[in-house]
């Protein structure tokens, strides 16, 4: 976890807001009976599965909190950081954690919570902990080659499984269910209860209607990305939004008058953008839209946001998603980046002109034909491809 609001405070005072919600968090553990160390070992030996609900609802929750923050924007995935999965070291350390949870009947949080009520068992659990650390950071070398084997990255298990997140969502909360079921009947059985591990009693069936409605919700929050970039092909869609349009010219003669107002989003893939890009200008994807430190430039007031792509069509569709996402000042280069270059940097000066216009027209191309490649250059120095790497941030459990 954290930073919590790294846009509002600094690091040092999210770590002191850590420190109350971890003495909050610490404080509901012992308040649900998790500080005995008889009832969380119950799990182990079937005579108390409180902690399995308990967490399994919590990780259920902060699922279907974490897709519907995701859906209405309020929370950003690209700025959560995962953590790498090093599968045997993921192995070997789930097994030590588990050896040492039934044989000292504590997990490193609840033992710390035991420890704070003064428990003794707590307090020497702690103490092992501590140990067990220290074993560990001065054996490190002999170590190092079991802690970093087989690195699978930062994966998400949906991915892994190419399955949809509302899907993965939906059977992980059915799995949930059906984990409650099965263990509420072995639990009756160890403590010799006789009656039915699950009955139609009020308290039933309102736990089984809020699973019901977190697993369903899962498939009501589609990934925001997805939804809207689906949304933005279909063309009632695309019409409804009233896309403001620069024309060739007109760009043209911005950047030649070099205003520093000016930022171009280039929707083309980066190879295309590599070869060629006009000045101000910045290599955007479709995502870049909805992370947040990509979309910051969109932000920046006094600024004209011109959306580029090799046609118009695909800038539209771009445009259109911004201003769904709340973005403004954005306008789309007509018949996009084949007309700009066919306009002006292609320009025909054996074309003949019939009217004033078209003189004043010529003039100016010919101009530009001239000086925009020469700024082209120039900017090939300064401009890059915006990218997203995953920020490592503190905390975690």
């Amino acid at each position: 976890m954290g930073p919590l609001v790294p846009d509002l405070i600094g690091n040092e005072l999210n770590l002191v807001v850590a420190l109350f919600i971890g003495m909050l968090f610490g404080a509901i553990l012992e308040q649900a009976g998790f500080s005995t160390s008889k009832k969380l070992v119950g799990l182990f030996y079937g005579y108390d599965f409180t902690v399995l609900r308990v967490f399994f609802t919590a990780g259920v929750v902060s699922m279907a909190g974490v897709i519907a923050f995701e859906h209405f924007g309020i929370l950003d995935m690209s700025s959560v950081f995962v953590n790498p999965t090093f599968l045997w070291s993921a192995i070997v350390g789930g097994l030590i954690m588990g050896l040492g949870f039934v044989i000292g009947g504590f997990c490193p949080g609840t033992g710390l919570c035991a420890m704070g009520i003064g428990k003794i068992d707590g307090i020497i659990f702690v103490a092992g902990s501590f140990l067990g650390v220290l074993v560990f950071a001065e054996g490190y070398p002999m170590f190092e080659g079991l802690y970093k084997a087989q690195n699978w990255g930062n994966v998400q298990i949906f991915n892994t499984l190419h399955v949809p997140q509302g899907l993965f969502a939906f059977l992980l909360t059915a799995v949930a269910l059906f984990a409650f079921w099965v263990t509420s009947i072995i639990e009756n059985k160890v403590n010799g209860v006789k009656k039915p591990a699950v009955r139609l009693t009020p308290y039933y069936v309102s736990l089984g209607m809020i699973g019901a409605v977190i697993a369903l919700s899962s498939f009501m929050f589609p990934e925001r990305e997805q939804s809207l970039l689906e949304k933005v092909e279909n063309s009632d869609f695309l019409s409804k939004h009233n896309v403001n349009l620069i024309t060739s010219d007109e760009l043209a003669f911005r950047i030649m008058d070099r205003q520093e107002n000016l930022q171009i989003f280039d929707f083309r893939n980066p190879v295309e953008f590599t070869k060629f890009h006009l000045p101000n200008s910045v290599s955007f994807k479709a995502g870049s839209l909805f992370e947040k430190e990509p979309s910051k430039a969109l932000l920046l007031k006094g600024r004209m946001n011109i959306f580029t792509a090799s046609d118009e069509l695909t800038a539209r569709k771009m445009a259109a998603a911004a201003q769904e996402l709340g973005y403004e000042n954005i306008k789309v280069l007509k018949g996009g980046l084949d007309s700009f270059k066919n306009q002006i940097l292609a320009f025909d000066t054996l074309s003949v002109a019939h009217s004033k216009q078209e003189t004043d027209t010529y003039r100016f191309r010919t101009k530009a034909r001239k000086i925009i490649p020469q700024l082209i250059e120039e900017a090939k120095k300064n401009t890059g491809v915006t990218t997203t790497k995953a920020k490592r941030v503190v905390g975690g459990c």
